[in-house]
C-alpha cells in the first residue's frame, strides 16, 4: 500500500521526485511553490497548486493587462456594478430594487475533446456562477465558433455541441435566447464554445465568495465526487493541440466533465431556499479545479483560515486520492459557509430537496488552509498564494511580422459585381452562405420561450427577458465579435465588437448598461498572439469608458491553436441593457404599412468583410471605422422612439450589410417591401458594405415625421430607403430586382440542413 503523503512525510522527504511538468507548472513555478512552503509540496498540494496556477484559473498570462479595466472605469461607470472583476459573476443595479448578474465563459477544449458533454458542461458551469451570487438564473445564450461549414470535422463536433447545449438548458428549463454561430477554417481542431447566463435577484440579497467569521461551518452539498473530470477544464484550456492539422492529437488528455441537469436543476431550487432563509454567509460553485478552487478562493476572501476533512466527501468512486478528490471537476456541486446555528435550517432545506449536504470543515483563525484525510494533515497552505497570488507574467509583445502585409492587401483590387444580374446573383449568394444563413436549424433544438419570461429570442437581433411581472422590467443582451475584423486591427476590431452588441441591445428599445467577455486567443507563448491580446483589451477597455458602461467581468481563453496555427483572435463582447416595460419593445421583423428609414452613413469599406470572405475567399485590408459616440447617439436616439412609439421595426446592419438585414428583417415579418437606393453611391457599396453605425428602422407612416425630426434634432443621419407593402410577396430593389420570399427563404434557410441534417 502506497504511504499517504502528508505534510509530515513531504517535509522529511525533501528530494522525492514530483510529477510537476506533467501537472502544466513550469520549473521556477515548482521552486517557487517549495519556496511558499519551505519544503516539497505533498502530492495534494502539487495537485492543488497545478488547477490553480493552470492559465485557466489564474490568468498568469493576462492579468497584467488588467490594469486597462481599472484605469478606464471611472467613478460613475463604477457606481453601477453591486459585483464586478474577482467575483464570480458581475452584478449590477437595473433600478426599482432589482439586480441582474451575468457572466459569459469559454468551454472550448473540452467541446472538442468530447463535444457533448463538453458544451452541456460549459452551460451548467456557467449557471452555477450566476448562482452562487444568490441569484434565479433565467436565460443562456451560446456564443459558437467552429471550422469550414463543409469540413468533416466541423460535422462531428457541431451537432453534438448544439445537442449539449440544448441538452443541459433544456433540461434545466432555461431558455436560450440567442448567441452566435460563426464558421471559419482556423477554427477547424479548436471551436469556441462560449456560454453566457443571466440571472435577476433582489439587490439586497448578492452573495459573494467568502469564507468569513471563525467556527462557520464549511458544507459541501449537491452531486457526489467522482473521477470524472480531474483536471478537466483546468489542464484543458491551460495548453495547445498538438499534432496534425486537424488537431487529433493532444499533449494531455483528462477527462471531461459529464453533466447531470436534473440534479442541477433541484440545486438551484435549493439554493434559492437557502439564499430565502437568510442561512448563507458565503457560497462558491465548483467549476474548473473543484474543490481546490472552491476552499482556497472561499479562504482566500474570507478573514480567516479554514480546515477541512476532506475524507468527509460523498464519493461516488472507490479508492480516490486526497490530489484527485481536490482535482475532480465532477459538476453539480456548491460550497458554502454556514454559521452553526443555522447549520441544522440548512441541512433541513438540502433534505426537503433530496440534495446531499455535508459538513467538511470550518473557518479557523490565522491564515491558513489545512485539509486532512483520515486525520493526517495532507495540505498545510496559505490560500491566498493557491487562488490569488499565482504566477504573472509579462509575456513579450510584437506586432506579427506579416501585418503590415495583410493590411497592404486590401479589398479595393477583388471583382466587384456590376449590373443587375450580377448584383441580383451577388445577393442570393450571399443570403445562402454559412455565415449569414439562418441559425433555425441550430436554434430549434432549444427551448426559447421556457418559464414565459421570454420577450425576444434568436433570430431577433436581441434577447430580452422579462424581469419584473408587475413593472414589466425587463433586461436584454447581445454577444457580437467579427474575428476578422479582429484579426486586421485587433484594437479597432474589438471595439466593432463592442459597438455591434451594444447596437444590438438598443435595437430592441434597452439602454446598454453593462459590459461581460471572453477572449479567446491563441498561445500566450507567442508574442504575436498576446500583441493582439493587449491591444483587445485595451480597445474594449477605452471602448467602454467612451460608452460610459463597465466590463464587469468576464473569461480568458488562450491556446487556442493547434500545433503553430492559432485561431482567429475571437474578443466575444456581451453588452447587457435594461428596458423599463418589456411592452415597449421593438421586435427585428417588418410589418404592413410601414416605412423604411437606414439610419447612419455607408462608406465603401470591405476589409474583413463577408462580401470578401464568401465570394473571394479573402482577408485583408483595414476594417470599418468606429465612432463610438455615434453609436452612442444612435442608442439614444433608437431608446427614445421606442419609448414613445415610433418605432415598428429595427434592425442592425452588420455582416452582410443592408442586402441581409433587408432580407432578414422581410423574412422574419413574412412580408414584401419596395427599397429604393440612393443615387449618388455604387448600389454594390450601399447593399454590401459593413459600415458601423447603421440600424435600418421602419415606423409607422403617420409616425414618420416625428421620428425624421428626431433624428435631426440629435443630428443622426437618415434616408429614406423604401416602404413595406401590405400585399406583396418579394423584397424589391430598385436597379438590382426582385426577389420572391419564397425564393429568399429557401436560400436563407436551407443551409444548414444541408450541410448538417
Amino acid at each position: 500500500m502506497t504511504q499517504l503523503d502528508t505534510v509530515a512525510h513531504a517535509a522529511e522527504t525533501p528530494d522525492t521526485e514530483q510529477p510537476f511538468r506533467e501537472l502544466g507548472l513550469k520549473d521556477d513555478e515548482y521552486a517557487r511553490i517549495r519556496e511558499i512552503l519551505g519544503r516539497r509540496p505533498t502530492d495534494a498540494e502539487l495537485a492543488m497548486y497545478s488547477v490553480m496556477w493552470s492559465e485557466h484559473c489564474s490568468y498568469k498570462s493576462s492579468k497584467v493587462h488588467w490594469k486597462h479595466w481599472s484605469a478606464n472605469t471611472t467613478p460613475e461607470m463604477k457606481a453601477k456594478m453591486l459585483a464586478g472583476i474577482g467575483e464570480n459573476a458581475g452584478v449590477v443595479d437595473i433600478g426599482d430594487g432589482w439586480a441582474a448578474t451575468f457572466k459569459l465563459e469559454s468551454h472550448n477544449h473540452p467541446s472538442y475533446v468530447e463535444p457533448y458533454q463538453g458544451a452541456a458542461t460549459g452551460v451548467g458551469g456557467i449557471v452555477r456562477d450566476i448562482m452562487a451570487m444568490g441569484a434565479r438564473p433565467l436565460a443562456v445564450m451560446d456564443p459558437l465558433r467552429f471550422g469550414a461549414a463543409d469540413h468533416p470535422d466541423t460535422r462531428r463536433v457541431l451537432p453534438g455541441v448544439v445537442a449539449g447545449v440544448g441538452g443541459y438548458g433544456n433540461c434545466l428549463g432555461l431558455p436560450n435566447i440567442g448567441g452566435e454561430v460563426v464558421f471559419d477554417p482556423s477554427y477547424q481542431g479548436n471551436p469556441l464554445v462560449n456560454a453566457l447566463c443571466v440571472g435577476a435577484m433582489r439587490a439586497e440579497d448578492l452573495h459573494l465568495a467568502h469564507a468569513s467569521g471563525t467556527g462557520n461551518k464549511v458544507i459541501l452539498f449537491g452531486a457526489r465526487t467522482g473521477l470524472d473530470g480531474i483536471g478537466g477544464v483546468s489542464v484543458l484550456a491551460s495548453d495547445t493541440f498538438s499534432g496534425d492539422e486537424g488537431g487529433s492529437g493532444r499533449k494531455k488528455l483528462p477527462s471531461v466533465q459529464v453533466g447531470d441537469p436534473f440534479t442541477e436543476k433541484v440545486l438551484i431550487e435549493c439554493c434559492l431556499e437557502l439564499f430565502a432563509e437568510k442561512i448563507v454567509v458565503g457560497i462558491q460553485d465548483l467549476g474548473g479545479a473543484g474543490l481546490s478552487c472552491a476552499t482556497s478562493e472561499l479562504a482566500s476572501a474570507g478573514d480567516g483560515g479554514m480546515r477541512v476533512e476532506l475524507d468527509k466527501v460523498p464519493l461516488r468512486a472507490k479508492g480516490m486520492t486526497p490530489a484527485e478528490v481536490l482535482s475532480s471537476e465532477s459538476q453539480e456541486r456548491m460550497c458554502a459557509v454556514v454559521r452553526p446555528s443555522d447549520v441544522d435550517a440548512f441541512m433541513a432545506v438540502c433534505r426537503k430537496w433530496d440534495v446531499i449536504a455535508t459538513e467538511i470543515g470550518e473557518v479557523t483563525e490565522g491564515d491558513r488552509l489545512v485539509i486532512t484525510w483520515h486525520g493526517e494533515t495532507v495540505v498545510d497552505v496559505p490560500p491566498r498564494t493557491v487562488a490569488h497570488e499565482g504566477p504573472m507574467y509579462e509575456r513579450p509583445i510584437a506586432r506579427p511580422a506579416d501585418q503590415d502585409a495583410l493590411i497592404a492587401d486590401t479589398p479595393d483590387g477583388l471583382t466587384r459585381p456590376r449590373g443587375e444580374e450580377e448584383l441580383a446573383a451577388t445577393l442570393m449568394r450571399m443570403v445562402a452562405s454559412p455565415n449569414l444563413a439562418s441559425r433555425r436549424w441550430v436554434t430549434q433544438q432549444y427551448d426559447r420561450y421556457v418559464r414565459g419570461g421570454t420577450v425576444l429570442a434568436q433570430p431577433s437581433d436581441t434577447g430580452m427577458i422579462r424581469i419584473d411581472e408587475e413593472t414589466g422590467r425587463g433586461v436584454a443582451l447581445a454577444t457580437d465579435c467579427n474575428a476578422r475584423f479582429v484579426k486586421l486591427d485587433p484594437y479597432q476590431g474589438t471595439q466593432l465588437a463592442l459597438a455591434e452588441a451594444y447596437r444590438n441591445v438598443a435595437v430592441s428599445g434597452a439602454t446598454p448598461l453593462a459590459v461581460t467577455n471572453c477572449l479567446n486567443f491563441g498561445s500566450p507563448e507567442d508574442p504575436g498572439v498576446m500583441w493582439q491580446f493587449e491591444q483587445a483589451v485595451r480597445g474594449l477597455a477605452e471602448g467602454c469608458k467612451e460608452l460610459g458602461i463597465p466590463v464587469t467581468g468576464g473569461n480568458v481563453s488562450f491556446y487556442n491553436q493547434t500545433g503553430t496555427t492559432a485561431i482567429l483572435p475571437t474578443p466575444v463582447v456581451g453588452v447587457l441593457g435594461v428596458i423599463d416595460d418589456v411592452r415597449d419593445r421593438v421586435p427585428t421583423g417588418l410589418g404592413a404599412g410601414q416605412t423604411l428609414l437606414l439610419l447612419g452613413e455607408t462608406h465603401d469599406e470591405f476589409g474583413g468583410s463577408e462580401w470578401a470572405n464568401v465570394v473571394h475567399g479573402h482577408l485583408g485590408g483595414t476594417p470599418p471605422k468606429v465612432d463610438l459616440a455615434r453609436e452612442k447617439l444612435l442608442a439614444e436616439v433608437l431608446a427614445e422612439g421606442a419609448r414613445s412609439g415610433l418605432l415598428a421595426a429595427a434592425h442592425d446592419l452588420s455582416d452582410g450589410g443592408l442586402a441581409q438585414a433587408l432580407v432578414e428583417a422581410c423574412l422574419l415579418g413574412d412580408v414584401g417591401a419596395s427599397v429604393t437606393l440612393a443615387d449618388d453611391q455604387d448600389a454594390f457599396v450601399q447593399l454590401f458594405s459593413e459600415s458601423a453605425g447603421r440600424v435600418l428602422v421602419a415606423v409607422p407612416r403617420p409616425e414618420e415625421m416625428r421620428f425624421t425630426e428626431l433624428c435631426a434634432a440629435r443630428g443622426l443621419p437618415w434616408r429614406k430607403t423604401g416602404t413595406v407593402d401590405d400585399e406583396s410577396d418579394a423584397l424589391e430593389i430598385a436597379g438590382v430586382g426582385a426577389f420572391a420570399l419564397a425564393d429568399l427563404r429557401a436560400a436563407w434557410e436551407g443551409t444548414l440542413p444541408a450541410l448538417f441534417d
